[in-house]
């Protein structure tokens, strides 16, 4: 315990080392058994399936889902997919190898960066905080785009911040990094990679006045290197597909922001909740990290700690105002909030913090209280989606979390506390995702169906997706699917070239179901009944998998 104390309290030591025993201590968590689930629909699926079409076709500009063309994101994360999947193979860790890599090197980052701003010591506290926030590590195990746009604009609004310092060796070097990951961050989700730095840094020269920064940014040769690195695949694409500028600037960004066209609107007050609970357990100490940023404005890394809260504040605040909302949204603020709760615990080290030891008393007894609830939850709940044994290990790790927390700040201990919540998040980290996500992924994967139809479809044989796009069936099967009736999101990519005879109606179905051409259909159980008695021909029930079936016409 002393040699641990003295390693987080110490101000000196080799970065190099800092880095290594981080790496070294994340990886067990961020990759252990990444292959285990199979990939969850929809996203999950999706991206996997789009990288792994651009192999197949050979066309890494375009991106096809389901072998149409699919424009609601740029390509970066198809593209470190793809890679992953030439070295890995097809399958979930290679799927989710990249995403992963990103949410690693997001924590590594952290601890340059603040070891930059502010010293070792805070940035090594806030690397262990964000690598234990339960909701960054399990997003991290997820094959999505959201974190790979995290690790860019982590590192593109971190290198401008220390880029900003008066006595930065390397302001060149920085500036040109924050240029080419901000080029990085539009690769990885669209406008956003620069509306989102460009709003804080404007907001952040607004509020201190360093106009004079204006001079030093390298705007000139910066802004030729960002359009260097992202405007090559805009202009090839657009080239290829003058249908592309439209959806993808028009749809995709102005009407996701302003409308509700994608179905995904929430309240204003939507991610107080979610940023609550995923950055668990360290929401507990965000409030006591924002106090006083304003009244110690003039104190030395004062603009260091007001930049971190424009970064975390604006990026919350222009998500909480979108009418499309999703949890992984958010994600990009964690770096910077982990950053200041990094700086707050360092100063609380030496001098006792009232606000500190307050924040550890309400998470130990929510967690004394979510500990026992987790345990006895399986035994009362109608339908639990946890296991007795997943409760009793998650609930046990919780209560031991609040008993250490409460123990430590009883005896004055803010350190001993800070140790204990790293310890048990960890713990968590390890065994809370394969046992969360068990129960989800047995009902967001057709993975075994798929196979099925893998292994039992012969050349000239159809696979369809009754009633809807299945995300998993094209991934797995390796096969282009037919969607009958609602086609998602691959509305836009039907419209494009003559698709008619990958998307039909119920009417068109009925007469392929009786024709000699064999088919393979995943639809869900309640449809079964409905479209046996609009056919024929006999239907064979092959599998079933929670409320869907795979059936076939021989």
């Amino acid at each position: 315990m002393k040699l641990i104390t003295e390693f987080l309290t110490s101000r000196e030591g080799s970065s190099r080392r800092d880095l290594t025993l981080l790496f070294l201590t994340f990886a067990v968590a961020f990759f252990q058994l990444l292959s285990r689930l199979p990939l969850l629909d929809p996203d999950e699926s999706r991206y996997g399936e789009i990288p792994r079409e651009m192999l197949e076709l050979g066309d890494f500009i375009t991106p096809h889902l389901n072998y149409v063309k699919y424009f609601e994101k740029p390509p970066l994360h198809y593209w470190l997919n793809a890679l992953s999947f030439s070295v890995f193979g097809q399958n979930e860790f290679a799927a989710r190898f990249a995403g992963t890599l990103c949410g690693l090197l997001g924590v590594l980052l952290t601890y340059h960066l603040g070891r930059k701003l502010f010293g070792r010591r805070q940035g090594l506290l806030a690397a262990l905080i964000l690598g234990t926030a339960t909701g960054y590590l399990v997003q991290a195990r997820i094959n999505f785009t959201d974190m790979t746009l995290t690790f860019c604009l982590t590192a593109c609004l971190g290198f401008y911040a220390v880029a900003t310092r008066d006595n930065e060796p390397r302001k060149r070097l920085y500036y040109y990094l924050f240029y080419l990951f901000a080029a990085l961050a539009v690769l990885a989700k669209g406008l956003i990679g620069i509306v989102l730095p460009g709003a804080i840094i404007f907001c952040y020269l607004l509020v201190s006045k360093h106009w004079r920064l204006l001079k030093e940014m390298r705007l000139l040769t910066g802004t030729l290197l960002f359009l260097l690195v992202c405007a090559p695949w805009f202009i090839l694409v657009s080239l290829q597909n003058p249908e592309f500028a439209r959806f993808f600037f028009i749809h995709e960004h102005f009407q996701r922001f302003l409308t509700k066209v994608h179905g995904r609107y929430q309240p204003f007050w939507f991610f107080i909740p979610v940023l609550f609970g995923t950055m668990l357990p360290w929401s507990f100490f965000i409030p006591v990290s924002l106090l006083g940023i304003w009244r110690e404005r003039k104190l030395p890394l004062a603009d260091a700690r007001l930049f971190l809260v424009l970064w975390a504040a604006i990026i919350f605040i222009f998500f909480s105002k979108s009418n499309s909302k999703l949890i992984p949204y958010i994600l990009p603020i964690f770096p910077a909030l982990a950053l200041l709760m990094g700086e707050t615990f360092s100063r609380a080290f030496d001098r006792e913090s009232r606000g500190l030891r307050i924040s550890g008393y309400l998470l130990a007894t929510a967690f004394t209280l979510i500990g026992a609830a987790l345990i006895v939850y399986p035994h009362l709940a109608p339908r639990p989606q946890l296991t007795p044994v997943s409760g009793l290990v998650m609930g046990t790790i919780f209560l031991l979390e609040g008993m250490f927390s409460f123990i430590a700040l009883r005896k004055g201990q803010l350190i001993a506390m800070f140790i204990a919540i790293c310890c048990c998040s960890y713990l968590l980290g390890i065994v809370g995702p394969p046992l969360l996500l068990e129960r989800i992924a047995a009902k967001k994967s057709m993975k075994e169906l798929a196979l099925l139809v893998r292994e039992k479809a012969e050349e000239g044989a159809l696979v369809i997706s009754y009633n809807g796009y299945d995300q998993s069936l094209p991934f797995y099967s390796q096969r282009r699917v037919v969607v009958v009736g609602d086609m998602g999101e691959l509305k836009f990519g039907s419209e494009q070239g003559d698709q008619s005879a990958w998307f039909i109606d119920r009417a068109g179905f009925n007469r392929l179901w009786d024709s000699p051409t064999p088919l393979y259909v995943l639809i869900d159980k309640q449809e079964l009944d409905r479209m046996r008695s609009a056919v024929k021909t006999p239907v064979t029930l092959l599998g079933e998998k929670g409320n869907k079936v795979l059936v076939t016409n021989h």
